[in-house]
């Protein structure tokens, strides 16, 4: 996890990050949250702005490298 962004977008939701034009970060909140209409917010912003195609949240996780978090996993270490 990179501290500094999360420091400076801890309290921001999926549309905020997205506004700001996270869009990585954006999905990973709604993956993170389990929000189908928020994954398909982002996917359907980031169609328009880069001219991709993509068809659901599973396009999206394999263009990112994002995937929901292992349920074994109690510890996270920030960089």
């Amino acid at each position: 996890v990179d501290s500094r962004a999360k420091k400076n977008y801890r309290n921001c939701s999926a549309k905020q990050l997205l506004d700001e034009g996270l869009f990585r970060a954006a999905f990973s909140s709604a993956v993170y949250d389990k929000d189908e209409s928020a994954m398909n917010m982002v996917i359907d912003a980031y169609n328009a702005a880069s001219g991709a195609n993509l068809q659901g949240p599973e396009d999206m996780k394999r263009l990112l490298g994002i995937f929901s978090v292992p349920e074994d996993i109690s510890k996270v270490l920030s960089v």
